[in-house]
């Protein structure tokens, strides 16, 4: 999965709430908090249905004008806004937190023992799938998993790597010890769930550099810390030692801004943004973009949490959080990101333009404002987070031993049966009389995930059940017939739910540039030809391919003909050398192609000198520029775009190797992640998790922490309750 991937949900201390009147009750086995009537009309819940509080009670005399209720809701509304935040905070129909519930479940307990085995099919085999088939097979039931991809599992979460997981379609990396992900790089310090897995399975995490450090700080090879979660219900899970010698090294904020022709550091920009905003046509003043942006956000914030002096927030009682989490879906789950900007946060154009290039919001501008909120905390500079040693992937692979048996590979799903024996007249002339409940029909394919077209090839293959759990995209599904049709609010789900594309570029250099000081710089390029450092500093080095790859590390020799063609044909970089960025870890902004680099935040292992760095990662429309290209011209201009940012001379070290990743042309995911656009949160979300018959759903966009690890497995585990608990 396009994990992180780069959205997703609050942390989770401030999502918390409990039903606002006290009262619950146990829901029928199947029935979803989301039973769905019609688009309008969904909630028959314990929450949604109790009394529903005065609207004008929700907030406190002399709130902003931002929090000024948009529209007051309808009762059918108000009881989906609360259902949602209901969901959102994970509170369950009895008011117990579901995250504690599925921790212990995931990484203390497992689930309880069936008296009833059943044959689950699940249709997927990323992370989702996974862990539901785990889960369930442990609890006595068996598990078949079926996956389209015919060379690895794990959906979005891909590393390029050799070994496990590694794509055998991928160029490969001139160092056989090269990683870098295609899909999900970072892991929140606030998804408990991941965390604690990626431990229980005895993978190594180390921290993930979002922003750059400084070396010889802290003590970031120490043992990590536990993983805690604090409940709502007030009790603390842990899961790890109290205490270890773990601590986080110093941040720097050296890396680059570059936009309009204007280049300065971070910490230059933090300090004086000013020459940063006049090539957007602003004014002086105002301070920065992040800190315009969290002002315009705060009356937001203050439905759900309450702001110390110190500018740190805590959330506020349970029943006020709901009843705000539900105001905000309601005022504003139809209003984009740009409309919440222009007419709730007031800002003119020039500032959203400035705003979407420098904090990584233009790509968002269209989609759903409350999408944008929830990320505001979670890829922010302030939070901590960490990557697996090896590559994510490491972490599908972790669980591969116990369920190999049970997966069936290069098994695209074309076509689902069911019989639903709750709807009368529910069973078609293709099911058998009697037996099971789910029948799967299967291609196999030639291909990889990655091929722009695949071939059906003789021997498809039926699958029966008792019971299935669907986990692949929406977008996905949408190309599966379904008989009989699953409900209509199901159906409008699977065709309209938003998914957005995301591409990355990564480039392998044979040296780490980016942690070079000058004399480092001076040292390398004169062994390649004495007068070449300040050739490079003056701009006078050679044209078109003359220096690419130049350097003695490099092996010249395997440099695709047509990458260093298209390279030498694009127009030079003629851009001043900027300074050694000298950054560990972190990443640069440029209004480029490219828009957002990240440099590794550990060096390859085995004591490599090289690395690979992620030249460009883009979502949305740029995304969808680079989508356009083929792969060396995506490596040529991608390694343009980063000498816009850091001068021209680090065209020496680069090997001829990289990797693309676009999610939105992968043939098994169709798109990243869900990602809402106005309105999907109230007509869409509620009928995503709902049961039909005997299938059962589960993924990512069954959550509300979209492209996020942690969604997947919190979806994991309420789907195998659901499964492990049906009669």
């Amino acid at each position: 999965m396009a994990y992180d991937t780069e959205h997703g949900s609050m942390p989770e201390t401030t999502y918390r709430t409990t039903h606002e009147t006290g009262q619950s009750r146990e829901l029928p086995h199947g029935e979803s908090p989301f039973a769905v009537a019609s688009r309008r009309a969904f909630l028959t819940s314990a929450g949604a249905a109790a009394a529903l509080p005065a609207v004008g009670a929700l907030f406190a005399p002399g709130t902003a004008a931002a929090t000024t209720p948009v529209r007051e809701p309808d009762p059918e509304r108000w009881k989906t806004c609360v259902a949602v935040a209901r969901q959102l905070l994970l509170v369950g129909p009895a008011d117990e937190d579901l995250k504690l519930k599925y921790l212990r479940i995931l990484i203390d307990d497992g689930l309880p023992k069936t008296t009833a085995p059943k044959h689950v099919l699940i249709v997927g085999a990323g992370i989702a799938g996974l862990v539901a088939g785990l889960l369930l097979k442990r609890a006595g039931h068996k598990v078949t998993i079926v996956e389209a991809n015919a060379n690895r599992i794990g959906g979005r979460i891909k590393t390029f790597r050799s070994g496990p997981g590694g794509q055998d379609s991928a160029r490969r990396w001139a160092d056989p010890k090269a990683t870098a992900e295609a899909g999900a790089m970072r892991l929140p310090s606030f998804h408990p769930m991941t965390l604690a897995l990626i431990d229980k399975l005895g993978l190594k995490r180390r921290p993930f550099h979002l922003v750059d450090v400084a070396p010889g700080t802290g003590n970031p090879g120490g043992t990590p810390p536990a993983v805690e979660y604090k409940a709502f219900t007030g009790e603390t899970w842990r899961y790890g030692p109290a205490q270890t010698d773990f601590r986080a090294p110093d941040k720097r904020n050296n890396t680059w801004i570059r936009a309009n022709g204007v280049r300065m550091r971070k910490a230059e920009y933090a300090a004086a943004p000013d020459a940063m905003h006049a090539g957007f046509g602003l004014p002086a003043g105002g301070g920065t973009m992040a800190s315009r942006w969290a002002n315009a956000l705060t009356p937001c914030y203050a439905k759900i949490a309450k702001t110390n002096p110190d500018g740190t927030r805590e959330p506020l009682p349970l029943p006020q959080r709901i009843e705000g989490w539900a105001r905000l879906i309601n005022d504003y789950d139809e209003f984009s990101l740009r409309r919440f900007m222009a007419e709730v946060a007031g800002f003119d154009t020039a500032t959203i333009e400035a705003l979407g290039t420098l904090e990584n919001l233009t790509s968002r501008l269209p989609l759903s404002f409350l999408h944008s909120f929830l990320g505001h905390t979670d890829i922010n500079p302030s939070a901590t987070y960490w990557e697996i040693a090896g590559g994510t992937a490491e972490l599908p692979y972790a669980l591969l031993p116990e369920l190999e048996d049970d997966i069936v590979m290069n098994r695209r799903v074309t076509r689902l049966e069911y019989r639903d024996t709750a709807v009368p007249g529910s069973r078609t002339t293709h099911l058998p009389a009697g037996g099971k409940g789910v029948w799967v029909h299967t291609v196999r394919e030639a291909g990889g995930d990655d091929q722009d077209s695949g071939t059906e090839l003789p021997g498809g293959q039926v699958y029966e059940a008792d019971v299935a759990i669907v986990t692949i995209p929406f977008s996905a599904l949408r190309h599966v017939q379904v008989e009989p049709a699953f409900s209509y609010p199901k159906r409008r789900a699977i065709a309209e739910l938003h998914y957005d594309a995301a591409t990355k570029v990564l480039l392998e250099f044979s040296r780490r540039w980016w942690e070079f000081d000058e004399d480092q710089w001076k040292k390398e390029l004169e062994s390649i030809r004495p007068g070449l450092y300040e050739l490079y500093r003056t701009n006078r080095a050679g044209k078109g391919a003359e220096l690419l790859g130049a350097h003695s590390s490099v092996d010249r020799k395997s440099m695709s003909p047509g990458l260093a063609d298209r390279y030498a044909s694009a127009p030079d970089a003629a851009v001043d050398q900027p300074p050694a960025v000298q950054a560990i870890g972190g990443g640069s902004v440029s209004d480029n192609a490219n828009r957002f680099m990240y440099h590794p935040s550990h060096p390859t292992a085995g004591g490599s000198a090289g690395g690979v760095v992620l030249a460009s990662y883009t979502w949305a429309d740029d995304a969808l520029r680079w989508d356009s290209l083929d792969d060396d011209e995506r490596y040529a201009y991608a390694l343009r775009g980063l000498q816009e940012v850091y001068g021209r001379r680090i065209e020496v070290f680069f090997t001829g190797h990289g990797a693309t990743q676009s999610w939105l042309r992968n043939r098994y995911a169709c798109g990243e992640a869900a990602v809402f656009t106005p309105g999907q949160w109230t007509t869409l979300h509620p009928a995503t998790t709902t049961v039909e018959g005997p299938v059962h759903f589960a993924g990512e966009h069954t959550s509300l922490k979209h492209a996020w690890i942690e969604g997947s497995l919190e979806s994991a585990v309420r789907a195998a309750l659901e499964v492990n608990g049906r009669a």
